[in-house]
């Protein structure tokens, strides 16, 4: 880990389709995430409310992907395992979330804190498939979705970032259907609209270079936002937080992203087991 990530403990660790962070949690907005997300408290307890008004208190909290939520911590940082759920067997997150909650809670906290400690001082910048990042931070692995190869090809175009758009229509043509056929499977298969999954996966790409001192209306338009109101409120509404604010919470986060990651145009790219530094 490079010498500002050391100092603080705080990091991330990005894969295709999973997230471990250890970091800032930021002031209290409503956010909903297009993940699961695990929270662990570092220390004290963590305080749930969702938009309908339920409230969870614990040292770990599980929120299904697109709940809209808000969580606060006893303690500035927090401990967060995030989950693609179209990388999982449908039921299989709820499934999880229903053990997190019951008697298993406390081990499985106990786990993820012990994952950050070896994350921290050892495998980092390792590289992690899914199934040996659950075994890390879960003790077992998902059972994995198996999607039809015409989405699956969707999935991979739209997570490419190449400064081209990547259109219902394009992808549809690409799969030979119909641009209605072609949504409807989208959805059939990832339990998501192509057009929520697609605002979901832009969000998520920011955080590769939520460290980065870098033209935040340059990045927005890199990886694909009309411009930069949108791409303020769209973040704000996934992280609860604005670009700006997450980027000056991450200039201690050592960030270690899995692949050769680019921002379209903006000539900003992360190579494998590189950290980048702000």
């Amino acid at each position: 880990m490079d010498d500002t990530g050391r100092k603080s403990g705080h990091l991330m660790l990005i894969t295709p389709e999973r997230v471990f962070y250890a970091g800032l949690l930021g002031r209290p907005r409503q956010r909903c995430s297009g993940g699961f997300n695990l929270y662990v408290a570092f220390e004290g307890g963590l305080w749930l409310t969702t938009a309908d008004g339920r409230q969870t208190h614990g040292e770990m909290i599980a929120v299904l992907p697109n709940v809209r939520h808000t969580i606060v911590s006893d303690h500035r940082s927090v401990l967060s395992v995030v989950i693609e759920p179209e990388s999982v067997r449908p039921g299989a997150l709820e499934d999880l979330a229903s053990r997190l909650s019951g008697p298993e809670g406390t081990a499985f906290a106990s786990r993820i804190r012990l994952a950050y400690r070896e994350l921290r001082e050892h495998h980092a910048g390792n590289d992690f498939s899914s199934a040996e990042f659950d075994s890390l931070c879960l003790g077992e692995v998902l059972p994995q979705r198996e999607l039809d190869p015409r989405v699956t090809q969707a999935i991979v175009q739209i997570g490419k970032f190449s400064g081209e758009p990547v259109t219902a229509a394009s992808c549809a043509a690409e799969a030979g259907l119909s641009p209605s056929r072609f949504l409807h499977l989208f959805k059939e298969q990832t339990g998501i609209s192509f057009r929520s999954f697609r605002a979901w996966k832009r969000a998520r790409h920011l955080l590769h270079f939520a460290n980065q001192d870098i033209n935040l209306a340059h990045l927005a338009q890199d990886i694909g936002y009309p411009d930069s109101t949108h791409f303020s409120h769209s973040i704000r509404r996934f992280y609860g937080l604005k670009p700006r604010a997450i980027f000056s919470g991450s200039r201690d986060l050592a960030i270690y992203s899995h692949g050769r990651v680019s921002a379209g145009n903006s000539g900003l790219t992360q190579e494998n087991r590189l950290t980048r530094n702000a």
